[in-house]
């Protein structure tokens, strides 16, 4: 089975996740994406996030946008901060042998992950498909992965990166949408609209559940 997976906080989860999401299944022909909001992300700014079961309930409300796409909650499941390592260990005991995992990221994103748990354990799991940013050339993934000291070889000018363990790291262009989660909560705060920028069905429950509407966090 060659399966994505595409983890955040979501709140909320909006059309730049799900295009992001849609382009890398097509081109790596996989048969589902599973969207996975985080607990407790370890890595987000200090700021209150919206309970999980909003989150997951706008996340299984955007999953229904495409047939690819499947909405787990397995990181809300957990106890205490939702960690990588955890999830992908969590898939290949679900699926066992019969597995080809892909982690979908932003490039600025894989230039942390030596600050996540267990980091160099990671690449045992699942290739990483690793996204373009504006303003991060591609030349910068190569020289972090030297510096990981996990072991690899270059197949072709931008990758993939064959890795020691059998996996890759897969570098890939995407559709940019300038769509951030920040904004659309400014936005709701400041009672401007969000159309257009998450799904309708995410938009009205955003509506119906008063979210956002009077955090100051977002002004």
């Amino acid at each position: 089975m060659r399966i994505g997976i595409l983890g955040g906080t979501f709140d909320p989860i909006h059309l730049g996740h799900l295009r992001l999401a849609e382009e890398v299944g097509d081109d790596l022909m996989l048969e589902s994406i599973y969207l996975i909001p985080a607990l407790y992300p370890p890595h987000k700014e200090k700021r209150t996030v919206t309970s999980f079961p909003h989150r997951f309930a706008m996340t299984g409300l955007a999953a229904c946008e495409s047939p690819l796409f499947k909405a787990s909650d397995m990181e809300g499941r957990r106890e205490g901060l939702s960690y990588s390592i955890d999830t992908l260990r969590e898939f290949h005991r679900i699926f066992e042998n019969n597995l080809q995992l892909y982690f979908i990221m932003g490039l600025d994103a894989f230039l942390e992950i030596d600050t996540w748990r267990e980091y160099r354990q990671l690449f045992s799991y699942a290739h990483f498909v690793v996204i373009q940013r504006p303003g991060l050339p591609s030349e910068k993934l190569e020289p972090f992965l030297l510096s990981l000291n996990v072991g690899y070889r270059k197949t072709g000018e931008n990758g993939p990166f064959l890795m020691t363990t059998g996996y890759s790291v897969i570098y890939k262009r995407a559709t940019l949408m300038e769509i951030s989660s920040t904004d659309i909560r400014r936005r709701v705060a400041g009672g401007r609209s969000i159309r257009f920028l998450v799904p309708e069905a995410v938009r009205s429950y955003i509506t119906d559940k008063g979210l956002y509407a009077g955090d100051e966090s977002s002004r």
